[in-house]
């Protein structure tokens, strides 16, 4: 039997949940196949530690440290090594740009904007696990996807399991496409019970073990409505054709319907290293170290429609989604201001959709599809000002800004 060609690798927020799971299975293929992968470049922002343990076992050309502050720390530990270190966020985007087959792209939040694009220009292969740079600037990003022929994969469980099941070759086919969500740890909780939660509560997702902002924003369901603007441009679906349903079980991760009433589903246990592991193969499949599914002793499949009454930034999402004209971007922006003053003991749990809607009404109206990365990143700016401002008007701020 013919060894699998080796691929070369890069990998952007590597000390990340999704990194992190990417160099695990990386680590455990090239123990079975040596040189079945081989790591070009690592990218992170903060961990200099882990970075440092990440290259030493993986030996890339080129790694970068986002934070200049950590570059004595990461030189130390890489000393006497023959790795090439760089510094800041031009560092990062270098990673980017590096010479490989396959870019991981799983910077979180809007800083992972810049480095993924410069990967697409490369036209090769990015997995996408980074929600911003399609909420931000989705009909850029596709644009350029296009414009250098880029395979995009997407690494988000649910986009990963529609692209499993989406007939590309029949998109007129599909009636609808629907994303799935656990509902969080406040799936069951009124509005008066999530007043005054903290974020260590908020964090404490009920399948996955997840980052921070990822954690709060599937406690809001904000998550879900990133997830369905994302599906809106990888895929191309009118807002109106796409639709979440909660399921606690988290073993369906998408449907997908088509015209004749057909609907196809991906099923598998709640572990990222499904979909990753899918990315990092494809167009062949490999093994993940995953717990295998077993519907017996799931025992029964619950569906239920979101409550957009208790979690109101889903909404906000979809109608961001269906207003266009950089609106999403916005949202992603003061989204991210509200999480972040959240996490912080700034912001009450309850309010943090009161600042994104606050900022979308001052913000969104009149504002024009961001077709530039300056576009994107103004728009994106003024968003996150007016949304600091609104935080020092949100009820149950905790301190003065």
């Amino acid at each position: 039997m013919t060894p699998p060609a080796s691929k070369s690798v890069s990998i952007l927020g590597s000390t990340g949940s999704v990194g992190s799971s990417t160099v695990g299975l990386i680590e455990h293929h090239n123990a079975r196949t040596p040189g079945r992968f081989r790591v070009v470049a690592l990218a992170a922002n903060e961990r200099a530690d882990l970075l440092a343990g990440q290259a030493l076992r993986l030996k890339p050309e080129f790694v970068a440290i986002g934070n200049a502050a950590r570059f004595a720390e990461l030189k130390s530990a890489l000393s006497g090594t023959a790795v090439e270190i760089g510094a800041g966020p031009e560092a990062v985007i270098e990673a980017a740009r590096r010479n490989a087959d396959w870019v991981m792209a799983s910077i979180v939040g809007t800083a992972g904007l810049e480095p993924t694009l410069a990967a697409v220009q490369r036209g090769k292969t990015v997995a996408l696990a980074n929600k911003e740079c399609l909420v931000s600037a989705g009909s850029l990003f596709m644009a350029e996807v296009r414009r250098h022929g880029t395979t995009l994969l997407p690494v988000d469980s649910e986009h990963n399991a529609v692209f499993q099941v989406f007939d590309t070759a029949q998109t007129k086919a599909i009636e609808r496409i629907t994303l799935t969500a656990s509902g969080g740890p406040f799936r069951t909780w009124s509005r008066s019970q999530m007043k005054g939660v903290t974020p260590r509560e908020a964090c404490r997702h009920p399948n996955y073990s997840m980052g921070a902002k990822i954690s709060v924003d599937s406690a809001t369901l904000m998550n879900k409505g990133l997830e369905l603007i994302e599906a809106h441009f990888i895929f191309g679906t009118p807002p109106d054709r796409l639709d979440v349903v909660v399921h606690p079980q988290q073993a369906v991760h998408c449907l997908v319907t088509y015209i004749d009433g057909s609907v196809l589903a991906q099923l598998a246990s709640p572990d990222m290293r499904t979909p990753i592991a899918y990315a990092l193969g494809y167009p062949d499949r490999i093994e993940a170290l995953t717990r295998r599914l077993n519907l017996a002793e799931l025992s029964q499949l619950t569906f239920e429609a979101p409550d957009l009454e208790r979690f109101p930034c889903l909404r906000l999402a979809q109608e961001a989604m269906a207003a266009g004209n950089g609106a999403t971007t916005v949202l992603n922006a003061a989204n991210e201001v509200a999480v972040a003053a959240f996490l912080a003991g700034n912001l009450a749990f309850e309010t943090i959709p009161d600042v994104v809607e606050t900022t979308l009404e001052a913000c969104a109206a009149g504002a024009s599809e961001p077709l530039t990365l300056a576009a994107v990143l103004a728009l994106d700016s003024q968003a996150r000002e007016h949304a600091k401002r609104a935080l020092k008007n949100a009820a149950g701020l905790a301190t003065t800004l």
